[in-house]
């Protein structure tokens, strides 16, 4: 894959974690509830459980976009980190952040 279209496609990645992860900080506008009902609260709790799982997911894969641009940089994006065999475009089209080949990743169980 030519670094361009590789830039094109993390850019289009990093975009569409930071717009997932500014939704998430955004969505607690909503009206405040009445804070004694217990039904209330445990929606609330369980709310914010989720939202904080989101928001760690979507960090991780904010994470991975950065490795990917610190590959890309170093002139080995595109190359499995585990065996340095070449991940085909079509994967990396996909999944522009992938760091090893779909068999590796297969048998790394992950």
């Amino acid at each position: 894959m030519d670094d361009d279209r590789a830039r094109e496609l993390l850019a289009a990645e990093r975009k569409r974690i930071e717009h997932q992860l500014a939704r998430l900080s955004h969505e607690d506008d909503a009206e405040p509830t009445d804070e004694f009902d217990p039904a209330n609260r445990a929606t609330d709790l369980f709310q914010d459980e989720l939202d904080e799982g989101l928001s760690d997911d979507l960090r991780r894969q904010l994470d991975a976009v950065e490795r990917a641009e610190a590959r890309l940089a170093a002139g080995t994006y595109g190359l499995s980190t585990e065996s340095g065999k070449p991940i085909p475009d079509e994967r990396l089209e996909v999944f522009p952040t992938a760091e090893l080949t779909a068999d590796e990743e297969r048998a790394s169980g992950d």
